[in-house]
């Protein structure tokens, strides 16, 4: 139905930039609200920012507000993630996942039907 594949995670010097990209592999992505999540050790997993299925409509958490940009293409069936400014904090691992909805974005892990592996994120000091 829904498999998901995060890409493009890695290790970064706070202020540094990095884009992570998720491609799902199916014929209705374009119905699917999308996500990401991360979490670091011992911390549960959070929202970061989500899109609706037109890309009109984006969401972010207030610790991203400014400095990542969620975007999707739904020919290439991609989400994209841009974070700039990266700080220590940012650090974790960063899940994309697919909400089977056609309304605004939510931000509750449990709502969302499919998940990628995840990506790690590091951001040095």
């Amino acid at each position: 139905q829904g498999q998901l594949v995060e890409s493009g995670g890695g290790l970064v010097q706070a202020g540094g930039s990095l884009s992570l990209s998720c491609t799902a592999s199916t014929h209705t992505f374009d119905t699917y609200v999308m996500g990401w999540f991360r979490q670091a050790p011992g911390k549960e997993r959070e929202f970061v920012a989500a899109i609706n299925w037109s890309g009109t409509y984006t969401d972010y958490a207030d610790s991203v507000k400014g400095r990542f940009t969620i975007s999707r293409n739904n020919v290439k069936n991609t989400v994209y993630l841009q974070m700039n400014s990266l700080k220590p904090e940012d650090t974790a691992v960063y899940y994309c996942a697919a909400d089977v909805w056609l309304g605004e974005p939510r931000r509750i892990p449990i709502q969302y039907d499919y998940w990628g592996q995840g990506t790690q994120v590091t951001v040095s000091s």
